[in-house]
């Protein structure tokens, strides 16, 4: 099932500046925040000397003093922002309903380190990451194979398994496929992702209003069946 969005509601559910997740996703750990803080204060500095040396006005000065030194407070959101500005760039968006058809793990080489050992040899040591590959797709054919860091909560994900997300296109009927997001697991209410591209709670809002509206549509259908036998009856 392929359900097309409105702009509105598509920008909503893909935020324009960093969420309070993708701001936390782009923190980063620990040794990420002291590179940002040696770069405010190294950013500080340069521009103190720039003005010394070519005597430039305080308040200029003092405006990019105060964008530098706060960079390792606000670059997690430009990093973030500029991410959601890649998906919010296509046109046309359409929520996607379909299964699970299979997953599987392997590794990824995500960097390497050179090292010596005891005897002085050069080592090199390969950083792996295992991730989750999940084939979602529907009765019409269509396919999207995805992948994530592996979570211990992906122990819960099985085969036939209803899986959502959005899907972007550049083409008004959704006939190309261009981009999509993270996957979730309504039944297990997991999400299946490395980074949080979208504001789960409006995601889940139109994820809920949909299966309500499907479940109604028998219930429109059912008086009329209910008519039709009473009649034949008599």
């Amino acid at each position: 099932m392929l359900v097309p969005l409105t702009r509105q509601k598509f920008e909503q559910i893909i935020p324009l500046i960093a969420s309070g997740p993708q701001y936390k996703y782009y923190w980063g750990k620990f040794s990420n925040l002291l590179q940002r803080i040696l770069i405010s204060l190294v950013t500080v500095v340069v521009i103190f000397l720039v003005k010394i040396l070519f005597r430039l006005d305080f308040g200029l000065v003092f405006v990019f003093s105060v964008f530098g030194a706060f960079f390792w407070l606000w670059y997690p959101v430009f990093q973030a922002s500029i991410r959601n500005a890649k998906s919010r760039r296509y046109k046309y968006s359409g929520f996607f309903r379909g299964r699970v058809l299979d997953w599987w793990i392997t590794d990824k080489l995500t960097g390497k380190q050179e090292t010596v050992n005891n005897k002085g040899e050069l080592v090199i040591i390969e950083n792996r990451e295992k991730r989750i590959n999940l084939e979602v797709g529907d009765d019409t054919g269509f396919r999207i194979e995805f992948d994530a860091p592996l979570r211990p909560t992906h122990k819960a994900i099985a085969r036939g398994q209803i899986a959502e997300m959005i899907l972007m296109s550049s083409h008004p009927d959704l006939s190309s496929i261009e981009g999509f997001s993270n996957i979730y697991i309504p039944s297990r209410n997991l999400w299946v992702s490395d980074y949080p591209l979208l504001r789960q709670d409006l995601f889940n809002e139109v994820s809920l209003r949909l299966r309500e509206d499907q479940q109604e549509k028998p219930r429109r259908r059912r008086p009329e069946r209910e008519k039709y036998r009473r009649e034949d009856y008599n």
